[in-house]
């Protein structure tokens, strides 16, 4: 019994860390998109390979955890962030419905990942 307790466990685990890879995948995805979060045309992310043809008008995404320690704070970041900013030329990408709630949660642990 204990071994197929231990084979369980060693599943469940395995499988955990696969949801978390696709998350960051369809995160990664989500804001590579143009029509939906394309953080790349403001954004550089000299973390990610797969990042090309980066913009300049926003801070590079780099160090992201340590920036944003509280994911909150991101994520309200990416819903608005003329809420902080009352200047910013971000798009409010929650308040004007380009990306839902899920979608911005997935951009979110992405952008935290950098």
């Amino acid at each position: 019994m204990r071994i197929k307790t231990t084979i369980l466990f060693s599943l469940i685990a395995s499988l955990g860390l696969a949801s978390m890879a696709f998350a960051a995948e369809d995160g990664r995805s989500l804001a590579f998109d143009k029509k939906k979060g394309n953080c790349l045309a403001c954004h550089a992310i000299p973390g990610d390979p797969k990042a090309e043809a980066a913009g300049n008008i926003g801070p590079p995404l780099v160090n992201m955890k340590q920036r944003f320690p509280d994911r909150a704070k991101l994520r309200a970041q990416i819903w608005d962030a003329t809420v902080a900013n009352p200047n910013s030329v971000m798009p409010p990408f929650g308040r004007n419905k380009i990306l839902t709630e899920k979608e911005i949660d997935l951009v979110t642990d992405y952008v935290q990942g950098l």
